[in-house]
């Protein structure tokens, strides 16, 4: 019987790793989209995506598939919840059970829809214009709308797509913490605005050639643990990180040549994305097991990095020295205190990818309300730049002066990601518990990072998280981790512990 059900469970995790690896190249497609394709190929990429897409669910919802899984479950062999076969088990069977819902035609849509739409996302917020963007995002929202009410999870439709995203979350409970958190950041940000401190921010908008830029950033990557033997660093519209299978994870950013910070934490970020890609045990390549638990888990990672790691004195202690031989003409008459200053300068501004910790999970907020009114029809995509302006000076106190710096700024809902934005703020709440933890667990990492050592953080990570798949799901991964549920109180005491300081800000 043993036997038998091995070559069953083989059987099955054969036929997943191969829609794995179909789904690979449509990352690839997907990847050359962002970076190099002209213009021109957008309708053909567009037909390219719906045939990958067709294909992949056709697979994924064979009823072989099924026939497999009834025959695995409920037996010895995955008697033990959290082993290896017993997770992917579950999991392929979570997912079975939500592709079977949508019909191909749905699936090979939404991936022909949202290339177009991000085609003319590019073109929108070039333009700053969202007229040229309006009528892509309504089909959009009319197919993700289509998609909830096929998959309907029980909760609301928005429930629904976050679930893609987060397993398990729900728009109450978000609401809930954010709700608190909300209130200790306004008064976190009250107290800086109020404190009369400014820091010399035109430090970071000097001449820092684009050359440079990538060749510093690609060297702090690779110091971090990123492994370019195996991953690439590309120009795009918008960040993001591809992790493509085995030996092939890829990042982004953007540069600006009178700006240091855009290019060099857009890498950051999107190394520690990779480093999660890149820590993911390759003999479980795809299956669950060898895949990232939910992207609050994946975003936990790159705004570790990028934040608590890369905008630390510790950190620039060893980087500080490196980074003035890089850019002379920019650094040579400015203190590592007063870059310190300037790099993690509080000011409420409109580009969120460029905001400061204190303010960044603000503009997710925005976000997290105006999609829930889109999904559920009380806000026309007509009416997205006027309620965004609205509601970003009601919370910012500033007045959007266009397009391309408030409702087109980013490409999330052009490729359908309706219920992401809550894991920006999510992986900030994880990023915090965990690197509190691995402070208790590892002594002294400030010392670690200024002697360069990052390693002994990397490898903590990779034990703690990325080797154990989707074994466990994000919010009890993290109680295990940590001992305790996510709270909001590790992240307002690091911003307070960071900030406090620079503003004479005394709890």
């Amino acid at each position: 019987m043993a036997s038998t059900v091995d070559a069953i469970y083989e059987d099955l995790i054969k036929r997943v790793k191969e829609v794995s690896v179909l789904g690979s190249c449509a990352g690839v497609l997907g990847w050359d989209e962002q970076t190099y394709m002209p213009k021109g190929g957008a309708a053909h990429r567009a037909e390219q995506h719906a045939l990958l897409a067709g294909l992949i669910h056709e697979r994924i919802v064979d009823p072989a598939i099924e026939a497999l899984l009834n025959r695995v479950e409920d037996t010895e062999f995955v008697a033990e919840a959290h082993s290896v076969a017993a997770v992917n088990v579950r999991e392929i069977r979570r997912e079975y059970d939500r592709m079977v819902k949508l019909p191909r035609s749905l699936v090979e849509e939404l991936a022909r829809v949202t290339t177009l739409a991000q085609q003319a996302w590019r073109e929108a917020r070039e333009k700053s214009d969202f007229e040229h963007f309006r009528p892509h995002l309504e089909k959009v929202l009319e197919l993700k709308r289509q998609e909830a009410a096929a998959l309907n999870t029980g909760g609301t439709a928005y429930d629904t797509l976050l679930d893609e995203y987060e397993m398990g979350e729900t728009t109450e409970n978000l609401t809930r913490v954010f709700s608190v958190l909300r209130d200790e950041l306004v008064e976190l940000v009250g107290a800086i605005q109020d404190s009369g401190r400014h820091s010399d921010v035109s430090i970071l908008q000097r001449e820092y050639p684009v050359a440079d830029q990538e060749a510093f950033g690609k060297a702090a990557a690779e110091q971090i643990g990123f492994n370019f033997g195996a991953g690439r660093l590309d120009e795009t519209v918008h960040p993001f990180c591809s992790g493509l299978g085995p030996g092939d994870t890829r990042i982004t950013t953007r540069y600006d040549p009178h700006f240091f910070s855009q290019a060099f934490f857009g890498i950051l970020h999107e190394a520690g994305h990779g480093l999660y890609a890149q820590g993911l045990n390759t003999e479980h390549y795809g299956t669950p097991m060898g895949d990232a638990v939910s992207l609050g888990i994946h975003e936990s990672q790159s705004r570790m990095w990028e934040n608590f790691v890369g905008r630390g004195q510790a950190f620039w202690d060893h980087f500080f020295p490196k980074a003035q031989k890089a850019f002379p003409d920019a650094l040579r008459d400015v203190s590592q205190d007063d870059f310190y200053r300037a790099m993690n300068h509080v000011e409420l501004s409109f580009i969120r990818v460029e905001a400061d910790e204190a303010t960044y999970n603000l503009h997710i907020l925005l976000r997290f309300e105006m999609e829930q009114a889109l999904i559920d029809g009380d806000l026309p995509a007509a009416d997205v730049p006027g309620v965004w302006n609205e509601t970003f000076e009601k919370y910012f106190g500033l007045q959007v002066p266009d397009d391309a710096q408030g409702c087109l700024q980013d490409i999330h809902w052009s490729f359908g990601g309706i219920g992401y934005f809550p894991t920006y703020t999510l992986g900030n709440l994880y990023a915090a518990q965990f690197f509190e933890q691995a402070r208790e667990d590892l002594g002294d990492l400030d010392a670690q990072f200024a002697r360069g050592e990052f390693s002994p953080l990397r490898d903590w990570l990779t034990e703690k998280i990325y080797r154990q798949g989707m074994r466990y799901p994000p919010g009890k991964l993290a109680e295990m981790i940590t001992g305790r549920p996510l709270s909001h109180v590790p992240l307002v005491d690091h911003l307070k512990a960071r900030f406090g300081p620079l503003y004479g800000i005394h709890a």
